[in-house]
């Protein structure tokens, strides 16, 4: 049996296996990869690394054994998820894996926005298939606002259209610490976890721990989702993703990534980290 992390070598992935690596050790670690190279550094540490491609189901066939451990860390091709996600449940339930865990979006069928929808889809696949699984509700990652400060330091704003809703956001590192419980303890088949943030912020305070850290004037500038989308477009950010992004701000108007479960934080047994420390770590680096 391994603990079998797909996505490796991406963002929250490299984290997943970094997390299970201080924990468990390297031999029972696996990761499903697309670019061998890429990832030549996890094999050096002993992590198996199993070559396949969402995109051509036949090369998940050897992806998996009987009794693994899974983690499915959702694609990043936003509208190609379902076919790629589907055909690696397939190959999971062939395989007779023992736990499929999801990383999804928080709110699961109640989250209304289009860029839940594909999770939605996904989740339902991983019932209808009567894999053992767990089901990882991410929230919004910190980073998503963090990664993005040249512009908001070159204006002197913070731009969206999400008006005085609040987001419970964490950072990624404390996502992969919960993949990680989740793929290493027990008790957590069929479980249904909404991760999110200890606090939820709204974006006006967003502004405000920047102006904080960095010494500058920061306004928090709420403008109507057409103009959001102007500003991304213009921006270079293709237009089909713009208007994904502006619809989550919308999402986050109405309260949708503002819940605060405790899940995350019980997972993980700390806090979730400060908007605040994130910021200033971002700050120090821009």
């Amino acid at each position: 049996m391994s603990i079998v992390v797909t996505g490796a070598t991406g963002e929250l992935g490299r984290l997943v296996v970094e997390r299970l690596l201080a924990t468990v050790p390297a031999e029972s670690v696996a990761a499903v990869v697309r670019d061998k190279e890429k990832a030549a550094p996890l094999a050096a540490r002993g992590v198996e690394l199993r070559i396949a491609d969402y995109d051509r189901p036949e090369t998940l066939t050897g992806a998996f054994r009987a009794g693994d451990r899974v983690l499915l860390i959702s694609a990043n091709e936003v509208g190609r998820r379902v076919p790629q996600h589907s055909a690696l449940i397939d190959a999971a339930k062939a395989a007779g894996v023992a736990q499929l865990a999801y990383t999804g979006v928080l709110g699961g069928p109640d989250a209304d926005f289009r860029l839940a929808d594909e999770h939605k889809v996904t989740e339902q696949l991983i019932l209808d298939s009567g894999l053992p699984h767990t089901f990882l509700r991410n929230g919004w990652y910190t980073e998503n606002y963090t990664a993005n400060l040249a512009p908001v330091l070159e204006h002197g704003a913070v731009v969206a259209n999400a008006g005085d809703g609040r987001v419970a956001s964490a950072t990624r590192a404390d996502y992969a610490d919960a993949a990680a419980a989740v793929l290493t303890g027990e008790g957590h088949l069929g479980a249904v976890y909404e991760l999110s943030g200890d606090v939820a912020w709204s974006l006006a305070e967003y502004a405000a721990v920047v102006a904080a850290a960095t010494g500058k004037e920061i306004a928090y500038r709420n403008v109507p989702a057409s103009v959001h989308q102007e500003i991304l477009v213009g921006a270079g950010v293709p237009g089909p993703f713009a208007a994904i992004l502006v619809d989550v701000d919308e999402a986050i108007a109405r309260g949708l990534l503002a819940g605060t479960s405790g899940d995350l934080a019980r997972l993980i047994g700390r806090p979730t980290t400060p908007l605040a420390e994130t910021v200033a770590a971002a700050v120090a680096t821009v």
